[in-house]
């Protein structure tokens, strides 16, 4: 696992609510960041979804299916990939 050392700059209400709650901790900053992405994922998925549906005009073959799973696949296993 790599490590980071992050600094945040929050204005001081905030930070403190936060820090009362227990978000500042490493492990509640790892699950919002992990929520966050799981949520950018699922974003994606459904405009990929929508603009799929707009621009079909007739069903996709099984070929373009099949073409359509690999390429996400792919994006999903690249290093750095962008999730939003």
């Amino acid at each position: 696992m790599a490590a980071f050392e992050l600094e945040l700059n929050l204005p001081e209400s905030l930070a403190r609510e936060a820090e009362a709650e227990g978000l500042l901790t490493p492990e509640a900053i790892a699950s919002l960041l992990s929520e966050e992405l799981r949520r950018r994922r699922v974003d994606h998925l459904f405009i990929s979804a929508d603009r799929l549906a707009d621009s079909a005009s007739s069903p996709l073959s099984e070929e373009e299916i099949e073409a359509e799973i690999m390429a996400a696949r792919q994006e999903r296993r690249a290093p750095n990939a962008s999730r939003g």
